[in-house]
């Protein structure tokens, strides 16, 4: 879920902004350019728990698929 920030960010137009806003983005546009810092770290950590819960979640499944674990 980590795409690169700068190269969504400088990609981004107005024709095409309402279709290629990711969470980062959105991140940075609320936190810094609009000075809603607490609103923004809270979609940051939002992202991270989601992110963190993928990673056990496969890694889980991966180890059961593979037969390297106890389920």
């Amino acid at each position: 879920m980590n795409i690169g920030f700068e190269k969504a960010y400088l990609l981004q137009t107005p024709l095409n902004q309402t279709s290629s806003e990711i969470i980062p983005t959105y991140v940075y546009k609320v936190g810094l350019q609009q000075a809603q810092y607490s609103f923004a770290a809270a979609i940051g950590l939002f992202n991270a728990v989601i992110n963190l819960f993928l990673l056990w979640y496969v890694n889980r499944v991966a180890k059961r698929l593979s037969g390297n674990g106890l389920w």
